[in-house]
């Protein structure tokens, strides 16, 4: 993997925004990191350990591959 190619990528805002409006900070209270925490996981400027992803999955009520996908090619 190049350096700068992310290969992880998320729907976290269009599920917040789809659960009540949700706000980063509110989403950032229920899974135990900071705002900026969120921010930066949803401009995919940082990848969230596994535990914080499946937190993140389990406060929206979908599954880890819902929020979260890994492009496999090459």
């Amino acid at each position: 993997m190049g350096k700068g190619t992310r290969k992880l990528s998320n729907k976290l805002r269009a599920l917040r925004q789809s659960h009540g409006g949700l706000t980063q900070q509110e989403l950032a209270n229920m899974v135990g990191v900071t705002r900026q925490t969120v921010i930066a996981i949803e401009a995919n400027k940082y990848s969230p350990s596994l535990e914080v992803a499946f937190m993140i999955s389990v406060a929206l009520g979908v599954r880890i591959d819902d929020v979260f996908s890994y492009d496999r090619s090459d």
